[in-house]
C-alpha cells in the first residue's frame, strides 16, 4: 500500500497553450491584471522565439505595460475586464498587440504631443508607445462597447539595436544597447 502524497501543482505558465499566431486573454481591470498581462505577453513572445532579452520582446512588453496601465487607469468600468490580444502576421515579420477596454468615451488622441510639462507625473505613456511602435492607433472595440488601442512592431526592425537608446560598450568591446540605467540588469 502506498500513501498518496500531495504534489506541488505545476506552474501555470507552462500549462497555457501558446498558439503560433495568436494569444488572447481577459484580465481584471486592476494594477495586478495589468502586470499579469505584461508577463503573459513576454512569456508568449518568448515561446514564439523572441527571448525575454530580445529587443522585440522588451519593446512589445513595454508597449503592453503602457497600454494596460492606461486601460486600468482611464478605461476601467466597474465589473468589466480589459482584453489583450497579441498576434503575429503569417510571415512573422510584424507583431501586433491590442488592448481593449469597455470605456468608449475616453479615447486617446490620435497624435501625441511631446511638449509635456516637465513637472507632470503622467501623460508620457502614449508618447512611449508612439516612439517605440512602428504603427499604433485606436479603433472601436469589436463585438462590444469600448475601444481598442493597438500597436505593431516590425520584427526585422526590432532585431537591430534601437538608435534612440543609449549605446554602451560591453566588456569585449562590442556596442550594447541597455534600456534604463547604467547599472547591469539584475538576474
Amino acid at each position: 500500500m502506498h500513501s498518496h502524497s500531495p504534489q506541488r501543482p505545476p506552474r501555470v505558465l507552462s500549462l497555457l497553450p501558446m498558439p503560433a499566431a495568436e494569444f488572447a486573454m481577459a484580465f481584471t481591470s486592476t494594477p495586478r491584471g495589468a502586470r499579469l498581462a505584461r508577463l503573459f505577453v513576454a512569456h508568449c513572445l518568448d515561446s514564439w522565439g523572441h527571448p525575454h532579452t530580445s529587443a522585440v520582446n522588451e519593446t512589445l512588453t513595454l508597449i503592453t505595460a503602457e497600454l494596460c496601465a492606461n486601460a486600468v487607469q482611464h478605461g476601467r468600468v466597474p465589473g468589466r475586464d480589459f482584453h489583450v490580444r497579441l498576434t503575429a502576421e503569417a510571415d512573422g515579420r510584424r507583431l501586433r498587440v491590442e488592448v481593449s477596454d469597455a470605456r468608449a468615451e475616453r479615447r486617446p488622441a490620435a497624435t501625441v504631443s511631446p511638449d509635456l510639462d516637465a513637472e507632470s507625473e503622467s501623460g508620457r505613456g502614449l508618447l512611449l508607445v508612439a516612439t517605440l511602435a512602428d504603427d499604433w492607433g485606436v479603433t472601436d472595440r469589436p463585438g462590444g462597447p469600448g475601444k481598442t488601442v493597438w500597436a505593431s512592431v516590425d520584427v526585422s526592425s526590432s532585431a537591430e539595436p534601437d538608435p534612440r537608446l543609449p549605446q554602451h560598450e560591453s566588456a569585449n568591446g562590442a556596442a550594447a544597447t541597455r534600456r534604463g540605467s547604467d547599472h547591469p540588469p539584475r538576474r
